[in-house]
């Protein structure tokens, strides 16, 4: 069997034991990119010789010493700095930036073993669930490339859809994780705050003119992975407290690898096609309720049941155009003509926004997440659909409207991706299936205050019922419409 189509998790045995070595991966990536990237462009950005160089450094340790990942090729969205590694956020403002140092994220990554060889393309700044940019272009969903693969981590749920990564990295705030991973059969993991640290880890990650661009109430980094125990052993390795962002919590004694074959199984869980907030298409609604049913066969109670999640657009889309602000006010006013559309619509909706609105919305959100915490007093889990629609075509911008409702701005379609946002809780998009055209539908998987445990077994669980993990990688389905 080819390398490329290991998992993460045999590999790391395999390196452990010196059967290969880290070179022998990057090698067996170089060349499958070669192959497979100029029909997706998911990597629009290398980094081979540092990437080899780190590994040739690693290599002089002992395997047991090389930490979590042992030397294991990662990707890194193009959101957060590699040190020496073009960095661009997807925007033509930033095309030619080089960081002196990396993101948090990618420094501890780093120390526990991780070798980075590439970034992977993202919509410019993450805004927007269409990977596509003035810098890199569009990236494609490989099980049929007319289609989007969702964003803003749609390059990273390429690469890993394709065997052009074996781990991988995303960000989320309105579903920019959980998205990709539905549209394109893989899993994508949205963790609690501050399990992973994130933003400048040195002067010279981030260029002065970003402004406070990591400010966000609700955004996090987490793992993407082909499958649960990968995404897993991912998690492990990006965990833990960094100096540079004093938010960030200490690791705590679990290993969240073990959570995967623990054998924890929910006793009830709740079912919402829609939140009572969102239109939802009929087919995909269909698929995860019967993937969410198989809980029963594991002896769970599975009950129509969601949290009163009404106030989400004006909690989220008044702290999303605070962050868009804080973070890119100096862009829009010095290099308007260079931002795409939907940024300016961000940025210029904080602008309506009063002091009177920011104490009203704070209310709303300690209300809501009191509702929400108290929902998971009752219910272990509570399921969904990741996405309302399966991939819609790429040359749309974003999804205007579903089953004849139309939505009021570019973001709207996401709804059921950050009514969770909102809570702080964490939540997993696992593949539940394809519809009759062979596209894929995610289920999202969301628990309680900290639950991540919790959660990456009961997804372990309901993965091995459904047997959906050998679906990937695959070769690029290429196709006109």
């Amino acid at each position: 069997m080819s390398l490329i189509n290991h998992t993460a998790s045999n590999l790391i045995d395999e390196l452990r034991s010196g059967a290969v070595t880290p070179l022998d991966l990057l090698d067996a990536l170089e060349s499958r990119i070669a192959e497979i990237d100029p029909q997706v462009n998911a990597l629009p950005t290398l980094c081979f010789e540092r990437a080899r160089n780190n590994a040739q450094a690693l290599m002089k340790q002992a395997p047991a010493e090389r930490g979590v990942l042992c030397g294991l090729p990662v990707a890194i969205k193009d959101l957060e700095p590699v040190a020496g590694v073009r960095t661009t956020w997807g925007s033509p403002i930033f095309e030619d930036f080089v960081p002196q140092a990396s993101d948090c994220m990618v420094d501890v990554l780093e120390s526990n073993g991780a070798i980075v060889y590439a970034k992977t393309n993202t919509p410019e700044f993450g805004a927007g669930a269409n990977t596509f940019n003035e810098v890199f272009g569009q990236t494609l969903n490989p099980w049929n490339t007319a289609m989007s693969c969702a964003g803003s981590s749609g390059g990273s749920a390429v690469a890993l859809a394709t065997g052009m990564a074996w781990l991988a990295t995303g960000s989320d705030l309105g579903g920019s994780l959980r998205n990709p991973a539905s549209f394109c059969s893989i899993v994508g993991f949205r963790p609690s705050h501050g399990r992973i640290a994130r933003g400048a880890a040195g002067p010279g990650a981030y260029p002065d003119t970003l402004g406070g661009m990591s400010y966000s109430p609700f955004g996090v980094v987490g793992p993407m992975a082909r499958n649960v125990p990968d995404l897993a052993l991912l998690f492990d390795a990006m965990i833990g407290h960094h100096p540079g962002d004093p938010l960030s919590m200490p690791r705590d004694a679990k290993n969240f690898k073990e959570a995967v074959d623990s054998g924890w199984v929910p006793k009830r869980v709740a079912f919402s096609p829609d939140f009572g907030i969102t239109p939802v298409d009929p087919e995909v609604a269909k698929i995860t309720e019967q993937t969410a049913r198989i809980f029963e066969q594991l002896g769970a109670t599975v009950e129509y049941a969601h949290p009163d999640f009404s106030d989400v657009q004006d909690i989220f889309q008044t702290n999303r155009a605070i962050g868009f602000y804080v973070g890119n006010k100096q862009l829009l006013e010095h290099k308007r003509d260079m931002l795409k559309p939907e940024v300016i619509w961000n940025i210029e909706k904080a602008r309506e926004i009063s002091m009177d609105d920011i104490a009203r919305v704070e209310n709303l959100l300690s209300a809501y997440i009191k509702r929400a915490t108290e929902f998971f007093n009752e219910y272990d889990l509570l399921l969904s659909p990741a996405t309302i629609v399966p991939p819609y075509p790429v040359e749309q911008r974003y999804v205007e409207n579903c089953n004849g409702i139309e939505f009021s701005n570019y973001i709207e379609w996401l709804t059921i991706a950050y009514a969770i946002t909102v809570t702080g809780f964490p939540a997993i998009s696992l593949p539940a299936g394809f519809t009759n055209n062979g596209l894929p539908v995610g289920l999202q998987m969301c628990a309680g205050p900290r639950a991540e445990w919790e959660l990456l077994s009961a997804a372990s669980q309901l993965e091995q019922k459904l047997q959906l993990q050998p679906a990937v990688p695959i070769d690029p389905i290429v196709s006109t419409r």
